[in-house]
């Protein structure tokens, strides 16, 4: 059964208590955002049911907002997730070399997760960084002037990380 820590349920209340009363479903952002990182990272039924619960919303409310947004997660996804920028400005400095790049290095393609659970990549719309196309976004950092050589030491550095934290 998904649930909330205590120590998350402190946060679900402060984020609540940020809106008007009988206004909860204007929280429903911030609650996804605290929900996706306590539930490993994506927003399963039952936790987007769990949240529709807690806001007293219908889940289809919730399921429209999680399905519609691309930072919101309905699959499981790997521990380093690409969202590389595919809109005109990155199109024009080579967004699809880079996806087709990183398919072609990792063997999955836009939506997929590596078998071993390291790496998905995800195609998104504007990430509001043009001038530095073609760029993605990895976790809560940007990744500017993409190159294969810059994608190769991406992936190496996670990798590493990866194995320094185990």
């Amino acid at each position: 059964m998904v649930q909330f820590s205590e120590q998350q349920m402190q946060e679900f209340n402060r984020l609540i208590k940020r809106y008007p009363e009988g206004k909860q479903k204007s929280a429903l952002l911030p609650v996804l955002h605290l929900a996706q990182e306590s539930f490993g990272g994506w927003l399963s039924a039952e936790t987007m049911d769990y949240v529709a619960n807690l806001l007293q919303l219908e889940p289809i409310e919730v399921y429209e907002v999680a399905t519609f947004y691309s930072m919101f997660n309905t699959q499981p996804v790997g521990k380093y997730m690409f969202e590389v920028c595919q809109t005109g400005p990155c199109m024009l400095n080579g967004s699809d070399d880079i996806i087709n790049y990183i398919k072609e290095k990792l063997g999955i393609g836009a939506g997929e997760t590596t078998p071993d659970g390291m790496f998905t990549l995800k195609t998104v719309e504007c990430l509001g960084a043009c001038g530095y196309a073609p760029m993605m976004q990895l976790g809560k950092h940007y990744r500017e002037h993409l190159t294969k050589e810059k994608v190769d030491a991406i992936i190496e550095e996670c990798r590493s990380n990866a194995a320094c934290n185990n």
